[in-house]
């Protein structure tokens, strides 16, 4: 049976979109909430009684905004602005981001200040509940004025027009619509640009991406720890003295969680003394310094992300006169996605970083100088070649995070006739971050891979309680490598276990969507 969410708007909480993210549940807003939703639609209906001149309420739209529209023609404005703007390309986006898009606008709209009918929020709702996901394309937008055209074919679907995944099927719009129990809407003043208006696309790719990131970010974490046993290094590195002395939040914190999942390592204990290296090299000594950074900036981003998707991200907003009878209409620009596209544009370094030094350590592990492991992790070396090319495919991964990691907001291209003169690319910004993140994935399970490999060779003194844990389920997936095999399987099967968040938990709360 579907557990039952309530969307409290302006108080949802990153833990609570990862946890509904794909689970199976039911949506309702509180109940109070719709006596408030339709306060704010009332208030639209009183402007557009008295005529004088709102905002996409009885006007055009960008450059054509001085343009009047007679009020027998407002509805055929709205429903023109949705057609005119389903103007995407490319792929569609993933369901699993659609239905964060759903939730996100249901979140939006309910806080009744885009003036759209009760009506409108139930029918969202409807389509999230029956599992019937708009097809958006994933380009088009430049983040200003909102994601406008992958919003407005969201938006399409309501009218009768596009496609929607159903289950497994790719159905017509009407179809798709009788699948959730609606059948197609007529808009009212207002409505087609509330439901354009707003940054949930880019919103809820930048989230959804966090969500990948914070995946890769926990597996690596428990890599790196992997691959300093494998390599016989240090662990005074992370002595907490260390960290405290510069006073860095992240680093303190993940030098912690270092300490943690080395500790009782035979391996370490067997060369503590003796030991002819006086220091490792910077992609086992320096993981807090580094993930510690990453970790500041991925919780910086996530506040910021956080709150935008509880904002009202509309125009204009409608402020009813409730005791005053002075309704309101302000035109701003809540719409822009500069938040989102820093965000974004931060998380985009994170990942690419946190890819870099997962790929440097495979480097070192290969290395026979620099690990005093077999070549390539493997015997017979040479009839062998081991993680040789795995190695290589961990290097093209990580070069391609180099390239994706340029900041996306420091791009603007005028659009709307020099109306929208300064855009925040943001979708674009949010839309990479899952293609890095699937790379850092296919880095990190490399790692975990030749990790793995080399804590075998290391046999019989063992890694630590922690890390035979890790150990253990890498090995559930991926046997030891003895002789050359395809190696695509391998990663594949660990790049899976990375996706699903199996090494989570390792971290503990270290996670910026987990219960805080």
């Amino acid at each position: 049976m579907n557990k039952t969410f309530t969307i409290v708007p302006g108080k949802l909480t990153l833990s609570q979109l990862r946890h509904v993210r794909d689970a199976h549940v039911t949506f309702e807003l509180p109940a109070e909430t719709w006596g408030e939703i339709r306060a704010g639609a009332e208030t639209v209906e009183r402007i557009v009684a008295k005529g004088a001149p709102a905002y996409g309420i009885n006007t055009g739209f960008g450059k054509l905004a001085n343009t009047h529209i007679p009020a027998d023609q407002l509805e055929a404005l709205q429903r023109n602005l949705v057609l005119s703007h389903s103007a995407g390309v490319g792929p569609a986006l993933p369901d699993v981001v659609v239905r964060l898009i759903l939730l996100l606008k249901i979140a939006s709209l309910a806080r009744a200040r885009s003036g759209v009918r009760p009506l409108i929020v139930e029918a969202l709702l409807r389509l999230l509940n029956a599992g019937v996901y708009p097809i958006i394309p994933a380009k088009g937008s430049v983040g200003a004025s909102g994601d406008l055209a992958p919003l407005a074919h969201m938006s399409a679907l309501l009218l009768g027009m596009g496609e929607a995944h159903v289950g497994a099927k790719r159905l017509p719009a009407l179809d798709a619509l009788i699948a959730a129990g609606l059948s197609p809407i007529t808009l009212a003043p207002k409505e087609g640009l509330a439901l354009l208006n707003g940054t949930q696309v880019s919103t809820a790719l930048a989230i959804h991406g966090l969500f990948q990131i914070e995946n890769a970010f926990a597996a690596a974490m428990v890599a790196g720890a992997m691959s300093v046993d494998a390599a016989m290094g240090s662990d005074t590195p992370f002595d907490a003295r260390i960290h405290e002395l510069r006073g860095q939040p992240g680093q303190i914190r993940t030098g912690e969680i270092y300490r943690d999942l080395l500790n009782g390592s035979q391996i370490r204990n067997s060369h503590l003394v003796g030991d002819d290296k006086v220091q490792d090299p910077y992609s086992l000594r320096c993981q807090p310094q580094v993930m510690g950074a990453c970790l500041d900036v991925m919780q910086s981003a996530a506040r910021t992300l956080e709150i935008e998707a509880n904002g009202v991200t509309d125009n204009p907003l409608v402020f009813p006169g409730i005791g005053t009878g002075a309704d309101e209409v302000l035109s701003g620009g809540n719409f822009h996605g500069e938040p989102v596209a820093m965000a974004a544009d931060q998380l985009a370094i994170a990942v690419a970083e946190i890819g870099a030094l997962s790929e440097r350590r495979i480097a070192l592990l290969v290395d026979p100088g620099l690990s005093g492991l077999p070549p390539f992790l493997v015997n017979d070396s040479g009839l062998n070649s081991g993680y040789m090319m795995a190695q290589v495919t961990a290097a093209a991964l990580a070069s391609e995070n180099k390239s994706m990691a340029h900041p996306a907001s420091v791009d603007s291209l005028p659009t709307s006739a020099n109306q929208e003169d300064h855009v925040s690319m943001a979708t674009f910004a949010a839309r990479r971050l899952g293609e890095m993140a699937e790379n850092t994935a296919g880095i990190v399970a490399i790692e975990l891979l030749a990790a793995a490999q080399g804590i075998d060779l290391r046999l019989p003194l063992k890694t630590s309680p922690a890390l035979q844990r890790a150990h253990g389920l890498v090995r559930a997936k991926v046997p030891h490598y003895d002789h050359d095999r395809l190696l695509s399987p391998d990663i594949e099967a660990a790049t899976a276990q990375i996706r699903h968040g199996v090494f989570n938990d390792m971290v503990g709360k270290l996670l910026c969507s987990s219960d805080r």
